[in-house]
């Protein structure tokens, strides 16, 4: 199998519960993620799931794909690219590529959110040191400190549309 890169390997094994509490998910997940037929070629001891670092690098590609948005359906593509082998490699860096746009979009869209908040925790600074928003309303809403403008003026941008 085209695998992820391992600095290298180890004979090391892990439980599900461990993997579970290294990764902060629930044991369920795990299951789901093995039915799901995320982790091909797991070894087993008596029915039981045995996680080898080969395991665990897929978990962290699964982890990251999952928290950019993607599916478990695509994530299960993914894995079966991986298996395929070489012939897949266009196909596996345009889902990246894919996924990094979309991230990036998120971020953006995150930013644009941090700065109304840092806006209002500086706005609600000045009203309780004031006692009012009188001063405040008469700033608003081009007439603030610049530092506190460039804030305001990109939380109440336009929003672009995702891609």
């Amino acid at each position: 199998m085209d695998t992820f890169h391992n600095k290298e390997s180890s004979d090391k094994e892990f439980s599900i519960g461990q993997v579970a509490e290294m990764f902060h998910i629930p044991i369920s997940t795990l299951r789901y993620y093995d039915k799901e037929g995320l982790f091909p070629g797991m070894p087993r001891s008596s029915g039981i799931r045995k996680f080898t670092d080969k395991e665990i690098e897929y978990l962290r590609v699964i982890e990251c794909l999952k928290k950019s948005g993607l599916d478990i359906k695509s994530i299960r593509q993914f894995m079966e690219w991986c298996s395929e082998g070489s012939g897949t490699y266009a196909l596996r860096r345009e889902l990246f590529y894919k996924q990094k746009t979309a991230v990036e979009a998120e971020i953006r869209r995150l930013e644009k959110t941090l700065d109304m908040i840092r806006f209002k925790c500086w706005y609600y600074e000045q009203a309780i040191h004031d006692g009012n928003e009188d001063r405040l309303n008469e700033m608003l809403p081009d007439r603030l400190p610049p530092e506190i403008q460039k804030l305001y003026n990109h939380a109440h941008e336009e929003q672009a549309p995702l891609p």
